[in-house]
């Protein structure tokens, strides 16, 4: 009834104004609105808000204009004025809501309003409607105190002080911030910018005034961040009966954080009202008849409100609940079945099964028995197993809890064969080996004993039990004929499967192939091919003694190679270095396997093979030794292939040892060699060594005195002689004249001891000296004789006689005491 008589009056108020009007017109009238009035401020002092109302006038229908001004007291200062065009409302009056930016207890805050006719002329003001701050009586007071602020805001933080007290410092955390006034008020205030949460166990900050007497107020306020939407808002359920919905709450909060949460589930059209909710999750009872659902969830706190809405079909959201009934595990395979949990008689559901080593299976299930078996699993292993089902394909079950189970073993053979022939002329002694092959390692394979069968011509023939125990190994004696021989391993529990082998009908004709070397590689081990054999039908089989040079071989050692595969490398790590394997490659045909080729070879080649043997008596003569020696270059004890032989020849004297030459012989057959060019009784000390690739091994000594050349020696002295001879045939019809010249001075003394005397000593003197110290070798003797009668030497009275060539004597003149007078003898050189 209020609505309408307001506008009633005012309408009847402008038409009595109209008639007033001498000039007889009121079109030129401009009429003025009615003044607003404002009803009290509530305030909300926790989000600092003031709730502005007044009575609305409903003569304008397209809308009204408003200007709102906020006054605050004490510096009088006007610190809101805003217009605001507001809609045309059915009630009788508006409301609007202001935030200050400091706390309202600070100071006193007033508000008035004013109206806008035709949206342009304003109206008479309203009269200031007061919201009173707070007053301090006994102690001062502090805003905003025990309150939950907003981190990453400013936050304005006032002292209201008693009566008669000044504010002189305001603190926060201990740290002073520059003081703010607020006009002639004495409340004084600090801003803190960027609000960052504590990292101390309890999440507040202190803030404190003082006066000039000291500390007036304290208090304390938390910080902590507003809620978060939900994320990831779903909703299932697993039997049709409850619905769990679940989200992701987002940021964690501190467990003493003070800003406590509410989370609320509201149901559209749901006569049971909101549902109180934890942190991430709420749960509800479905409603039989109701197959649609839209869900809003809101999150409340001191700091604000976020809400998520969802919409879903409760059959399309089945998450079945599983449990596992069985497991009957095999070799290769399980057998598993589970029952869903619930009476889902309609509906179809989809499962998958996993293991764990391995893949997922899906499987489709028509009732709550299902029944899955899991393929391609491997023998004597361990698995964990776990179902989940869905009834749409969108939403899964939860996992059941894994269930382990082992495989049963599957144990295999490798078998083969050595054959060995025996007096008899159609026996043969065969001995079957094999190794066994159990993969997986969940339990100890438990092997009772071995079947040994063989036939002939499609006819069995014998079948012997070999008793468990390590043995892997068995001899039977066969004739000259093709025989089939199985090996099969009895276990308890799991499956073994039969190997087979073929020994070959015996060929008296059967040659051996040659041997071919393998080149040694000690990083890669040993590199074997060979002749791709077209009779080969089902590949080749390497065999090898495992102690190499061994004999007889107590280890044997084979792989077998698939067909149309010429090659086997064989790490290094499995060979000794310096030991040389025979490797014998058969190949496999329907009759059995035929030997192909024998290579020989070492993983790495040593240089330490043992010395040759000499043979004596060594020849020798003046000038060449022969050396023999004997060695098996071909012994399988040796570190490495003979390459040859090294044959070192030294000197030996007073000094030592003079090394003179080397002799390498590169052909491992040839077992001697002759040394020519040696001097005659000289010792010499000779070495001889076998090579490998490495290098030589352990060398053998001997030392040999080479003997004298006297034919050599007799030319030596028979010559001179026989020139001596030859002058005095020559010079015999002159022995007259040269007995004078030869003679004997008369009255000459000479003294024969000292004569020999320094003979003697002249001679070693120049046995001492080289050839070629001399600088002349031409010696001549001169002989003087006193002339007849005292007269002095005539020219020409000097006897000149060459000497030996190779005769080098030092400058030397000889003086002996004589009479004055005597003949003298001079030799220069």
């Amino acid at each position: 009834m209020q609505s309408f008589t307001t506008p009633f009056i005012y309408l009847l108020w402008s038409h009595l104004i109209c008639f007033m009007d001498h000039k007889g017109s009121c079109s030129n009238l401009v009429l003025q609105p009615l003044g607003a009035r404002i009803g009290p401020l509530p305030a909300d002092s926790a989000r600092r808000s003031l709730l502005l109302s007044w009575r609305v006038n409903h003569s304008d229908l397209v809308g009204n204009v408003y200007e709102i001004q906020i006054l605050r007291a004490g510096s009088h200062a006007v610190v809101y004025n805003r217009n605001l065009s507001l809609p045309p409302v059915e009630s009788d009056a508006y409301t609007w809501t202001w935030t200050s930016d400091i706390p309202l207890e600070c100071v006193d805050h007033l508000a008035r309003v004013r109206q806008f006719y035709n949206r342009s002329v304003p109206g008479s003001w309203s009269d200031w409607v007061t919201n009173y701050g707070a007053r301090a009586q006994d102690k001062a007071q502090m805003f905003p105190s025990q309150r939950v602020l907003r981190e990453n805001t400013s936050v304005v933080f006032c002292c209201v002080p008693q009566r008669g007290v000044n504010v002189t410092k305001m603190t926060f955390n201990n740290r002073e911030y520059p003081l703010l006034s607020f006009g002639a008020s004495r409340v004084k205030a600090i801003t803190v910018d960027n609000l960052r949460i504590p990292t101390t166990f309890i999440k507040r900050h202190s803030v404190s005034c003082s006066g000039a007497r000291g500390q007036i107020g304290h208090t304390f306020n938390y910080v902590s961040f507003p809620p978060q939407r939900p994320r990831n808002l779903r909703c299932t359920t697993s039997d049709l009966v409850h619905v769990v919905c679940s989200w992701d709450s987002g940021r964690q909060r501190d467990l003493y954080d003070r800003s406590k949460q509410t989370h609320t589930l509201h149901i559209e059209n749901w006569a049971r009202g909101p549902i109180s909710c934890a942190w991430s999750s709420c749960t509800f009872a479905a409603s039989p008849q109701r197959e649609h659902y839209n869900i809003t969830v809101v999150v409340k706190n001191q700091l604000g409100e976020e809400t998520e809405s969802y919409s879903f079909n409760i059959s399309d959201h089945l998450n079945p609940v599983v449990e596992v009934v069985m497991v009957s595990p095999g070799v290769s395979q399980a057998n598993v079945s589970w029952a869903i949990t619930g009476n889902f008689t309609r509906l179809d559901f989809f499962c998958q099964v996993t293991t764990d080593p391995g893949s997922i299976t899906l499987w489709s299930c028509k009732s709550s028995l299902c029944r899955v078996r899991l393929e391609h699993l491997l023998p004597n292993s361990c698995y964990s197993m776990r179902v989940r089902c869905s009834s749409s394909g969108t939403f899964w079950g939860e996992w059941t809890p894994p269930v382990s189970f082992t495989t049963y073993p599957m144990v295999t053979l490798d078998v083969w064969r050595r054959i060995k022939r025996l007096s008899g002329p159609n026996t043969r002694q065969v001995t079957l080996l094999w190794t066994v092959h159990a993969p997986g390692s969940a339990a100890p394979v438990h092997i009772q004993g071995y079947v040994v069968q063989w036939s002939q011509g499609g006819q069995n023939r014998a079948e012997w039990r070999v008793e468990s125990g390590g043995h892997t190994r068995a001899e039977v004696s066969v004739d000259a004929g093709q025989h089939d021989i199985t090996v099969q391993a009895v276990v308890l529990t799991g499956s073994a499967v039969p190997a087979h082998i073929t020994v070959p009908q015996s060929d008296d004709g059967e040659t051996v192939p040659a041997k071919k070397r393998l080149s040694s590689n000690a990083d890669a081990g040993f590199n074997l091919s060979w002749h791709d054999a077209d009779s080969a039908t089902c590949g080749y089989t390497v065999e090898w003694c495992v102690l190499g040079r061994a004999l007889p071989c107590t280890a044997v050692q084979w792989l077998k190679v698939p067909e149309g595969n010429n090659t086997l490398v064989l790490s290094p790590r499995h060979f000794k270095a310096g030991c040389r394997y025979t490797f014998n490659i058969y190949e496999c045909t329907e009759k059995g396997h035929r030997l192909l080729e024998v290579q020989t070879g070492y993983s790495q080649e040593l240089q330490f093979v043992k010395s040759p043997g000499l043979i004596e008596p060594i020849q020798s003569t003046s000038s060449s030794v022969t050396l023999e020696w004997s060695y098996n270059e071909d012994d399988p004890a040796h570190l490495g292939f003979i390459t040859g032989y090294l044959v070192t020849a030294q000197e030996v004297g007073a000094a030592g040892r003079k090394d003179l030459f080397n002799v390498s012989v590169a052909d491992p057959c040839r077992k001697s060699v002759s040394i020519d060019g040696l001097q005659q009784n000289q010792e010499y000390a000779f070495s001889v060594s076998a090579l490998t690739k490495q290098g030589p091994g352990e060398p053998t000594t001997v030392t040999i005195r080479t003997s004298t050349n006297y034919s050599t020696r007799c030319a030596k002295i028979l010559t001179p002689i026989l020139l001596l001879l030859g002058c005095a045939v020559l010079t015999w019809p002159q022995r007259k004249m040269l007995k004078k010249i030869f003679a004997y001075p008369a009255g000459m003394n000479i003294k024969i001891p000292e004569l020999d005397s320094f003979l003697h000593e002249a001679a070693e003197r120049l046995q001492a000296q080289e050839v070629e110290q001399c600088s002349s070798c031409d010696v001549e003797v001169l002989i003087t004789t006193p002339p007849v009668g005292g007269a002095e030497p005539r020219p020409g009275s000097l006897s000149q006689v060459p000497l030996h060539t190779g005769y080098c004597p030092q400058s030397v003149t000889l003086l002996w005491d004589r009479p004055a007078l005597q003949p003298t003898t001079s030799v220069t050189n």
